[in-house]
Protein backbone atom coordinates (compact mmCIF):
# COMPACT_ATOMS: atom_id res chain seq x y z
CA UNK A 1 0.00 0.00 0.00
CA UNK A 2 2.66 2.36 1.14
CA UNK A 3 4.59 1.60 -2.47
CA UNK A 4 1.13 2.40 -4.24
CA UNK A 5 0.88 5.80 -2.66
CA UNK A 6 4.68 6.94 -3.45
CA UNK A 7 4.43 5.54 -7.20
CA UNK A 8 0.81 7.72 -7.30
CA UNK A 9 2.39 11.15 -5.85
CA UNK A 10 5.83 10.66 -8.20
CA UNK A 11 3.86 9.57 -11.01
CA UNK A 12 0.62 11.99 -10.94
CA UNK A 13 2.63 15.45 -11.99
CA UNK A 14 4.31 13.53 -14.80
CA UNK A 15 0.70 12.19 -16.12
CA UNK A 16 -0.87 15.70 -15.70
CA UNK A 17 1.79 17.54 -18.10
CA UNK A 18 1.90 14.62 -20.66
CA UNK A 19 -2.17 14.92 -20.43
CA UNK A 20 -1.88 18.78 -20.83
CA UNK A 21 0.61 18.42 -23.94
CA UNK A 22 -1.51 15.87 -25.46
CA UNK A 23 -4.71 18.21 -25.20
CA UNK A 24 -2.62 21.18 -26.89
CA UNK A 25 -1.31 19.37 -29.68
CA UNK A 26 -4.59 18.02 -30.32
CA UNK A 27 -5.99 21.18 -30.89
CA UNK A 28 -2.91 22.72 -32.37
CA UNK A 29 -4.11 22.58 -36.13
CA UNK A 30 -6.60 25.05 -34.90
CA UNK A 31 -5.00 27.00 -32.70
CA UNK A 32 -2.75 30.07 -33.79
CA UNK A 33 1.34 29.46 -33.83
CA UNK A 34 3.49 29.32 -30.47
CA UNK A 35 5.31 27.47 -28.35
CA UNK A 36 4.04 26.81 -24.22
CA UNK A 37 7.43 26.48 -23.19
CA UNK A 38 8.26 24.61 -19.94
CA UNK A 39 6.16 21.58 -18.60
CA UNK A 40 3.68 23.87 -15.74
CA UNK A 41 5.48 27.28 -15.82
CA UNK A 42 5.01 27.64 -19.26
CA UNK A 43 6.74 30.96 -20.56
CA UNK A 44 6.03 33.28 -17.62
CA UNK A 45 9.64 33.64 -16.16
CA UNK A 46 10.69 34.58 -19.99
CA UNK A 47 8.03 37.24 -19.68
CA UNK A 48 8.59 38.60 -16.77
CA UNK A 49 12.72 38.88 -17.23
CA UNK A 50 11.74 40.14 -20.48
CA UNK A 51 10.42 43.28 -19.24
CA UNK A 52 13.76 44.15 -17.37
CA UNK A 53 15.06 45.66 -20.46
CA UNK A 54 14.19 49.29 -22.18
CA UNK A 55 12.05 47.67 -24.57
CA UNK A 56 8.67 48.44 -24.02
CA UNK A 57 7.25 44.86 -25.31
CA UNK A 58 10.46 42.67 -25.74
CA UNK A 59 8.53 39.11 -24.76
CA UNK A 60 5.89 40.29 -27.95
CA UNK A 61 8.42 41.47 -29.91
CA UNK A 62 10.40 38.39 -30.16
CA UNK A 63 7.18 36.21 -30.93
CA UNK A 64 5.30 38.44 -33.20
CA UNK A 65 8.20 38.38 -35.50
CA UNK A 66 8.20 34.35 -35.43
CA UNK A 67 4.82 34.03 -35.11
CA UNK A 68 2.91 36.82 -36.22
CA UNK A 69 0.08 39.07 -34.31
CA UNK A 70 -1.72 36.46 -32.48
CA UNK A 71 0.38 33.43 -31.28
CA UNK A 72 -0.11 31.22 -28.09
CA UNK A 73 1.86 30.56 -25.10
CA UNK A 74 1.70 29.74 -21.23
CA UNK A 75 2.09 32.18 -18.70
CA UNK A 76 1.24 32.33 -14.89
CA UNK A 77 -0.45 28.83 -15.13
CA UNK A 78 -2.94 29.28 -18.27
CA UNK A 79 -2.91 28.62 -21.67
CA UNK A 80 -3.13 32.03 -23.51
CA UNK A 81 -3.61 33.84 -26.84
CA UNK A 82 -1.28 37.01 -27.21
CA UNK A 83 -3.21 39.69 -29.64
CA UNK A 84 -1.22 42.36 -30.90
CA UNK A 85 -3.85 42.93 -34.18
CA UNK A 86 -5.81 45.22 -33.70
CA UNK A 87 -8.94 44.29 -35.70
CA UNK A 88 -9.03 40.92 -33.25
CA UNK A 89 -8.28 43.43 -29.85
CA UNK A 90 -11.63 45.72 -31.18
CA UNK A 91 -13.21 41.92 -31.76
CA UNK A 92 -12.85 40.95 -28.24
CA UNK A 93 -13.83 44.20 -26.41
CA UNK A 94 -16.72 44.72 -28.20
CA UNK A 95 -17.75 41.16 -27.64
CA UNK A 96 -17.38 41.61 -23.63
CA UNK A 97 -20.09 39.86 -21.87
CA UNK A 98 -21.03 38.07 -24.89
CA UNK A 99 -18.15 36.15 -26.03
CA UNK A 100 -15.77 36.78 -23.58
CA UNK A 101 -15.58 37.87 -20.06
CA UNK A 102 -13.48 39.58 -17.87
CA UNK A 103 -10.76 37.21 -16.32
CA UNK A 104 -8.36 39.18 -13.14
CA UNK A 105 -6.45 36.93 -10.86
CA UNK A 106 -8.02 36.60 -7.04
CA UNK A 107 -5.92 39.46 -5.53
CA UNK A 108 -7.52 41.74 -7.77
CA UNK A 109 -11.42 41.06 -6.07
CA UNK A 110 -9.50 40.81 -2.78
CA UNK A 111 -7.97 44.02 -2.83
CA UNK A 112 -10.81 45.74 -5.09
CA UNK A 113 -13.63 43.77 -3.62
CA UNK A 114 -15.86 41.68 -5.37
CA UNK A 115 -18.27 44.62 -6.23
CA UNK A 116 -15.67 46.46 -7.41
CA UNK A 117 -16.14 47.82 -10.84
CA UNK A 118 -13.46 45.89 -12.11
CA UNK A 119 -14.70 42.46 -10.95
CA UNK A 120 -18.52 42.45 -11.76
CA UNK A 121 -20.30 41.29 -14.67
CA UNK A 122 -23.73 41.61 -16.33
CA UNK A 123 -26.09 43.60 -15.94
CA UNK A 124 -24.91 45.09 -12.38
CA UNK A 125 -21.64 46.09 -14.70
CA UNK A 126 -23.88 48.05 -16.96
CA UNK A 127 -25.55 49.95 -14.99
CA UNK A 128 -22.25 51.11 -12.51
CA UNK A 129 -20.60 51.84 -15.58
CA UNK A 130 -23.44 53.87 -17.01
CA UNK A 131 -24.03 55.83 -13.88
CA UNK A 132 -19.83 56.28 -13.57
CA UNK A 133 -19.98 57.95 -17.31
CA UNK A 134 -22.70 60.29 -16.23
CA UNK A 135 -20.90 61.95 -13.49
CA UNK A 136 -17.71 62.43 -16.00
CA UNK A 137 -19.40 63.71 -19.28
CA UNK A 138 -17.90 67.08 -20.78
CA UNK A 139 -21.23 68.69 -19.00
CA UNK A 140 -20.42 67.54 -15.13
CA UNK A 141 -16.90 68.62 -15.92
CA UNK A 142 -17.89 71.94 -17.29
CA UNK A 143 -20.47 72.96 -15.06
CA UNK A 144 -19.23 71.10 -11.39
CA UNK A 145 -15.79 69.66 -11.93
CA UNK A 146 -13.40 71.91 -13.31
CA UNK A 147 -13.35 74.60 -10.67
CA UNK A 148 -12.58 72.02 -8.09
CA UNK A 149 -9.54 70.42 -10.15
CA UNK A 150 -8.56 74.08 -10.83
CA UNK A 151 -8.59 75.19 -7.11
CA UNK A 152 -7.42 71.56 -6.28
CA UNK A 153 -4.11 71.71 -8.46
CA UNK A 154 -2.92 75.12 -7.22
CA UNK A 155 -3.24 74.34 -4.01
CA UNK A 156 -0.77 71.17 -4.08
CA UNK A 157 1.27 72.90 -6.52
CA UNK A 158 1.89 76.06 -4.12
CA UNK A 159 2.70 73.62 -1.24
CA UNK A 160 5.51 72.31 -3.48
CA UNK A 161 9.33 72.43 -2.30
CA UNK A 162 12.49 73.12 -4.45
CA UNK A 163 12.81 69.09 -4.71
CA UNK A 164 9.95 66.89 -5.21
CA UNK A 165 9.55 63.33 -6.44
CA UNK A 166 6.76 64.02 -8.83
CA UNK A 167 5.32 60.43 -8.72
CA UNK A 168 4.60 60.53 -5.21
CA UNK A 169 2.75 64.02 -5.23
CA UNK A 170 1.32 63.56 -8.24
CA UNK A 171 -0.22 60.91 -5.99
CA UNK A 172 -1.37 62.81 -3.17
CA UNK A 173 -2.61 65.87 -5.98
CA UNK A 174 -4.89 62.69 -7.78
CA UNK A 175 -6.26 61.59 -4.63
CA UNK A 176 -7.97 64.58 -3.38
CA UNK A 177 -8.81 65.01 -6.87
CA UNK A 178 -11.11 61.81 -7.01
CA UNK A 179 -12.23 62.23 -2.82
CA UNK A 180 -13.56 65.75 -3.65
CA UNK A 181 -15.07 64.02 -7.16
CA UNK A 182 -16.81 60.83 -5.41
CA UNK A 183 -17.30 62.43 -1.65
CA UNK A 184 -17.24 66.05 -1.81
CA UNK A 185 -13.95 65.68 0.96
CA UNK A 186 -11.52 68.41 0.28
CA UNK A 187 -7.78 68.05 1.44
CA UNK A 188 -7.91 67.13 5.53
CA UNK A 189 -5.71 65.46 7.90
CA UNK A 190 -8.44 62.64 7.66
CA UNK A 191 -8.08 62.15 3.77
CA UNK A 192 -4.30 62.62 4.08
CA UNK A 193 -4.15 59.56 6.64
CA UNK A 194 -6.46 57.79 4.28
CA UNK A 195 -4.23 58.69 1.38
CA UNK A 196 -1.52 56.76 2.98
CA UNK A 197 -3.97 53.49 3.85
CA UNK A 198 -4.75 54.06 0.35
CA UNK A 199 -1.26 53.57 -1.11
CA UNK A 200 -0.14 50.66 0.73
CA UNK A 201 -3.05 48.77 -1.11
CA UNK A 202 -2.03 50.18 -4.68
CA UNK A 203 1.81 48.58 -3.08
CA UNK A 204 0.09 45.22 -2.97
CA UNK A 205 -1.03 44.83 -6.92
CA UNK A 206 2.89 44.85 -7.83
CA UNK A 207 3.82 41.73 -5.21
CA UNK A 208 3.29 38.01 -4.90
CA UNK A 209 -0.56 37.83 -4.01
CA UNK A 210 0.08 35.87 -1.02
CA UNK A 211 0.13 36.91 2.71
CA UNK A 212 2.81 34.50 3.47
CA UNK A 213 5.65 34.89 1.35
CA UNK A 214 4.96 38.82 0.80
CA UNK A 215 4.67 41.43 3.75
CA UNK A 216 3.49 44.00 1.18
CA UNK A 217 0.74 42.20 -0.21
CA UNK A 218 -0.25 41.66 3.71
CA UNK A 219 -0.07 45.03 4.76
CA UNK A 220 -2.22 45.69 1.72
CA UNK A 221 -4.85 43.71 2.75
CA UNK A 222 -4.69 45.32 5.76
CA UNK A 223 -4.65 48.80 4.67
CA UNK A 224 -7.73 47.65 2.32
CA UNK A 225 -9.57 46.93 5.77
CA UNK A 226 -9.01 49.96 6.96
CA UNK A 227 -9.66 52.28 3.84
CA UNK A 228 -12.84 49.48 4.03
CA UNK A 229 -14.10 50.54 7.72
CA UNK A 230 -13.13 54.63 6.93
CA UNK A 231 -15.49 54.45 3.72
CA UNK A 232 -18.01 52.65 5.19
CA UNK A 233 -18.45 55.08 8.37
CA UNK A 234 -18.84 57.69 5.96
CA UNK A 235 -21.57 56.13 4.13
CA UNK A 236 -23.51 55.33 7.08
CA UNK A 237 -23.27 58.67 7.81
CA UNK A 238 -24.47 60.06 4.38
CA UNK A 239 -26.95 57.50 3.95
CA UNK A 240 -28.62 58.69 7.10
CA UNK A 241 -28.43 62.57 6.55
CA UNK A 242 -29.67 61.57 2.93
CA UNK A 243 -33.07 60.02 4.66
CA UNK A 244 -33.41 63.32 6.22
CA UNK A 245 -33.36 65.53 2.65
CA UNK A 246 -29.58 66.23 2.97
CA UNK A 247 -28.24 65.41 -0.15
CA UNK A 248 -24.83 66.09 -1.92
CA UNK A 249 -24.83 65.73 -5.76
CA UNK A 250 -21.37 63.65 -6.01
CA UNK A 251 -21.12 59.68 -7.02
CA UNK A 252 -21.69 59.01 -3.25
CA UNK A 253 -25.01 60.37 -3.11
CA UNK A 254 -26.11 58.97 -6.56
CA UNK A 255 -25.02 55.68 -5.08
CA UNK A 256 -27.10 56.51 -2.74
CA UNK A 257 -30.08 57.62 -4.33
CA UNK A 258 -30.26 54.62 -6.93
CA UNK A 259 -32.74 52.42 -6.67
CA UNK A 260 -32.12 48.69 -7.52
CA UNK A 261 -34.31 45.69 -7.00
CA UNK A 262 -35.17 45.47 -3.60
CA UNK A 263 -34.43 48.37 -2.21
CA UNK A 264 -30.60 50.23 -2.65
CA UNK A 265 -27.59 49.63 -2.84
CA UNK A 266 -26.01 47.69 0.61
CA UNK A 267 -23.36 49.43 2.27
CA UNK A 268 -20.44 47.00 0.84
CA UNK A 269 -21.13 47.32 -3.02
CA UNK A 270 -20.77 50.95 -2.42
CA UNK A 271 -17.78 51.03 -0.40
CA UNK A 272 -15.94 48.15 -3.17
CA UNK A 273 -16.95 50.16 -5.72
CA UNK A 274 -15.58 53.34 -4.73
CA UNK A 275 -12.52 51.48 -3.92
CA UNK A 276 -12.37 50.22 -7.54
CA UNK A 277 -12.80 54.07 -8.19
CA UNK A 278 -9.74 55.62 -6.54
CA UNK A 279 -7.74 52.58 -8.22
CA UNK A 280 -9.02 53.44 -11.47
CA UNK A 281 -9.05 57.65 -11.06
CA UNK A 282 -6.18 57.93 -9.11
CA UNK A 283 -3.30 55.55 -9.90
CA UNK A 284 -3.45 55.99 -13.48
CA UNK A 285 -4.31 59.54 -13.67
CA UNK A 286 -1.09 60.30 -11.08
CA UNK A 287 0.81 58.17 -13.51
CA UNK A 288 -0.06 59.85 -16.98
CA UNK A 289 1.16 62.97 -14.96
CA UNK A 290 4.14 61.39 -13.80
CA UNK A 291 4.76 60.01 -17.72
CA UNK A 292 3.55 63.34 -19.19
CA UNK A 293 6.47 65.00 -17.49
CA UNK A 294 8.99 62.99 -17.98
CA UNK A 295 8.77 63.19 -22.04
CA UNK A 296 8.24 66.45 -21.98
CA UNK A 297 11.50 66.92 -19.91
CA UNK A 298 13.04 65.26 -22.46
CA UNK A 299 11.92 66.61 -25.30
CA UNK A 300 12.78 70.63 -24.49
CA UNK A 301 11.04 71.34 -28.36
CA UNK A 302 7.36 69.82 -26.59
CA UNK A 303 7.92 71.59 -23.86
CA UNK A 304 8.58 74.75 -25.26
CA UNK A 305 5.61 74.65 -27.29
CA UNK A 306 3.01 73.63 -24.61
CA UNK A 307 4.29 76.53 -22.56
CA UNK A 308 4.04 78.94 -25.28
CA UNK A 309 0.19 77.64 -25.17
CA UNK A 310 -0.70 77.84 -21.31
CA UNK A 311 1.47 81.07 -21.62
CA UNK A 312 -0.92 82.55 -24.12
CA UNK A 313 -4.05 81.32 -22.17
CA UNK A 314 -2.36 82.62 -18.63
CA UNK A 315 -1.47 86.10 -20.04
CA UNK A 316 -5.48 86.35 -20.62
CA UNK A 317 -6.66 86.32 -17.63
CA UNK A 318 -5.60 87.45 -14.04
CA UNK A 319 -2.55 85.41 -11.76
CA UNK A 320 -4.95 83.57 -9.88
CA UNK A 321 -7.92 83.45 -11.82
CA UNK A 322 -9.69 80.35 -12.54
CA UNK A 323 -9.51 78.24 -15.74
CA UNK A 324 -13.17 77.42 -17.27
CA UNK A 325 -14.24 75.57 -20.23
CA UNK A 326 -13.44 77.38 -22.93
CA UNK A 327 -9.70 77.58 -21.91
CA UNK A 328 -9.46 73.99 -21.81
CA UNK A 329 -10.63 73.64 -25.04
CA UNK A 330 -8.07 75.89 -26.88
CA UNK A 331 -5.32 73.31 -25.13
CA UNK A 332 -5.17 71.50 -27.91
CA UNK A 333 -1.38 71.11 -28.01
CA UNK A 334 -1.42 70.02 -24.76
CA UNK A 335 -4.11 67.00 -26.14
CA UNK A 336 -1.51 66.00 -28.62
CA UNK A 337 1.28 65.64 -25.82
CA UNK A 338 -1.69 63.61 -23.87
CA UNK A 339 -2.33 61.43 -26.34
CA UNK A 340 1.55 60.54 -26.97
CA UNK A 341 2.11 60.20 -23.47
CA UNK A 342 -0.56 57.40 -23.46
CA UNK A 343 0.45 55.68 -26.83
CA UNK A 344 4.25 55.41 -25.75
CA UNK A 345 3.59 54.28 -22.01
CA UNK A 346 0.00 53.49 -21.95
CA UNK A 347 -0.51 52.44 -18.15
CA UNK A 348 -2.08 49.39 -18.60
CA UNK A 349 -0.53 47.08 -21.26
CA UNK A 350 -3.53 45.34 -22.33
CA UNK A 351 -6.27 43.21 -21.10
CA UNK A 352 -7.37 39.32 -20.36
CA UNK A 353 -10.29 38.11 -20.95
CA UNK A 354 -11.45 34.62 -21.17
CA UNK A 355 -13.55 32.89 -24.03
CA UNK A 356 -16.87 31.76 -22.81
CA UNK A 357 -17.07 29.55 -26.03
CA UNK A 358 -15.28 28.53 -28.80
CA UNK A 359 -14.29 31.49 -31.10
CA UNK A 360 -13.50 31.94 -34.78
CA UNK A 361 -11.52 34.17 -35.76
CA UNK A 362 -8.89 35.04 -38.65
CA UNK A 363 -8.79 31.48 -39.36
CA UNK A 364 -8.20 30.09 -36.14
CA UNK A 365 -10.17 28.75 -33.23
CA UNK A 366 -9.94 29.69 -29.26
CA UNK A 367 -11.10 27.20 -27.36
CA UNK A 368 -13.71 28.17 -24.60
CA UNK A 369 -12.17 28.58 -21.18
CA UNK A 370 -8.75 29.81 -22.58
CA UNK A 371 -7.73 33.26 -21.61
CA UNK A 372 -6.40 35.77 -24.35
CA UNK A 373 -4.63 38.96 -23.82
CA UNK A 374 -5.58 41.73 -25.97
CA UNK A 375 -1.79 44.30 -26.11
CA UNK A 376 -2.35 47.21 -26.97
CA UNK A 377 0.79 48.93 -25.87
CA UNK A 378 1.96 46.09 -28.60
CA UNK A 379 -0.60 47.92 -31.25
CA UNK A 380 0.81 51.47 -30.13
CA UNK A 381 4.26 50.74 -30.86
CA UNK A 382 3.87 49.05 -33.98
CA UNK A 383 5.59 50.95 -36.66
CA UNK A 384 2.41 49.96 -39.40
CA UNK A 385 0.66 51.68 -37.13
CA UNK A 386 2.33 54.83 -36.00
CA UNK A 387 5.88 56.27 -38.01
CA UNK A 388 8.52 55.74 -36.10
CA UNK A 389 6.31 54.25 -32.93
CA UNK A 390 8.73 53.85 -30.45
CA UNK A 391 9.73 57.83 -30.31
CA UNK A 392 7.51 60.78 -28.47
CA UNK A 393 6.26 62.26 -30.89
CA UNK A 394 3.39 64.59 -29.99
CA UNK A 395 3.05 66.35 -33.34
CA UNK A 396 2.28 63.82 -35.12
CA UNK A 397 -1.28 64.03 -33.83
CA UNK A 398 -1.43 67.21 -35.29
CA UNK A 399 -0.36 66.44 -38.67
CA UNK A 400 -2.71 63.42 -38.44
CA UNK A 401 -5.76 65.68 -36.78
CA UNK A 402 -9.54 65.61 -38.66
CA UNK A 403 -7.97 61.79 -40.00
CA UNK A 404 -9.44 59.16 -37.90
CA UNK A 405 -7.23 56.34 -37.04
CA UNK A 406 -8.25 53.22 -37.91
CA UNK A 407 -10.68 51.28 -34.92
CA UNK A 408 -8.60 49.26 -32.49
CA UNK A 409 -5.52 51.41 -33.08
CA UNK A 410 -5.54 53.46 -30.34
CA UNK A 411 -7.20 52.24 -27.35
CA UNK A 412 -5.06 53.94 -24.27
CA UNK A 413 -8.12 53.87 -22.23
CA UNK A 414 -9.89 50.76 -23.62
CA UNK A 415 -13.22 50.03 -25.12
CA UNK A 416 -16.65 48.24 -25.41
CA UNK A 417 -18.41 48.32 -22.52
CA UNK A 418 -15.47 48.34 -20.45
CA UNK A 419 -14.41 51.36 -21.59
CA UNK A 420 -12.50 53.56 -18.80
CA UNK A 421 -15.83 55.88 -17.65
CA UNK A 422 -13.69 58.78 -16.21
CA UNK A 423 -11.10 58.94 -19.63
CA UNK A 424 -12.73 62.77 -19.93
CA UNK A 425 -11.99 63.38 -16.80
CA UNK A 426 -8.73 61.94 -17.10
CA UNK A 427 -7.89 64.36 -19.46
CA UNK A 428 -9.31 67.66 -18.36
CA UNK A 429 -7.88 67.16 -15.24
CA UNK A 430 -4.18 66.13 -16.51
CA UNK A 431 -4.38 69.00 -18.93
CA UNK A 432 -5.50 71.70 -16.42
CA UNK A 433 -2.28 70.20 -14.04
CA UNK A 434 0.21 70.67 -16.80
CA UNK A 435 -1.05 74.33 -17.16
CA UNK A 436 -0.59 75.09 -14.05
CA UNK A 437 2.96 73.55 -13.73
CA UNK A 438 4.69 74.94 -17.14
CA UNK A 439 2.79 78.52 -15.94
CA UNK A 440 4.42 78.42 -12.49
CA UNK A 441 7.73 76.53 -12.74
CA UNK A 442 11.10 75.34 -14.77
CA UNK A 443 12.44 72.39 -14.09
CA UNK A 444 15.10 69.91 -14.87
CA UNK A 445 16.09 66.22 -13.48
CA UNK A 446 17.36 65.81 -10.01
CA UNK A 447 18.93 62.14 -10.92
CA UNK A 448 18.76 60.68 -14.27
CA UNK A 449 15.62 57.59 -14.26
CA UNK A 450 14.09 55.74 -16.45
CA UNK A 451 10.81 53.85 -17.17
CA UNK A 452 9.84 50.84 -16.57
CA UNK A 453 6.91 48.23 -18.02
CA UNK A 454 6.30 45.52 -16.00
CA UNK A 455 4.06 44.84 -13.84
CA UNK A 456 2.73 48.48 -15.28
CA UNK A 457 4.20 51.10 -16.38
CA UNK A 458 6.23 53.81 -14.46
CA UNK A 459 9.18 55.79 -13.56
CA UNK A 460 11.96 53.74 -11.87
CA UNK A 461 12.78 56.10 -9.02
CA UNK A 462 9.76 57.99 -9.14
CA UNK A 463 10.94 60.96 -11.50
CA UNK A 464 12.67 62.86 -9.03
CA UNK A 465 12.53 67.35 -10.27
CA UNK A 466 14.27 69.96 -9.16
CA UNK A 467 12.38 73.56 -9.42
CA UNK A 468 12.51 76.69 -9.66
CA UNK A 469 9.28 78.93 -9.90
CA UNK A 470 9.24 81.32 -13.12
CA UNK A 471 10.72 84.52 -12.83
CA UNK A 472 12.85 84.15 -9.62
CA UNK A 473 16.41 84.26 -10.02
CA UNK A 474 18.30 81.64 -10.48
Amino acid sequence: MLYYILFTILTTPLLLIILHHHLCRRRNHRLPPGTYGLPLLGETLQLIAAYKTDNPEPFIDERVGRYGPIFKTHVFGERTIFSVDPDVNRFILQNEGRLFESSNPASVSNLLGRHSLVVMKGNLHKRMHFLTLSFSNDAIIRDHLLVDIDRLVRFFLDSWSDRVFLMDEAKKMTFALTMKQLMSFDPCEWTETLGKEYLNVIEGFFTIPSPFFSMTYNRAIKSRTKVADALSKVVRERRKASEHGEKKKDMLGALLNEEVEGGRFSDEIIVDFLVSLFVGGNETMATLMTLAVKFLTDTPLALAQLKAEHDNIRAKKGDDEPLDWADYESMQFTQCVINESLRVANTVGGVFRRTTSDINIKGYTIPKGWKIFASFRGVHMDDQHFKDARSFNPWRWQSDAGKPLPLGVFTPFGGGPRLCPGYKLARASVSVFLHHLVTKFSWEPAEEDKLVFFPTTRTQKRLPLILRRRGSAM
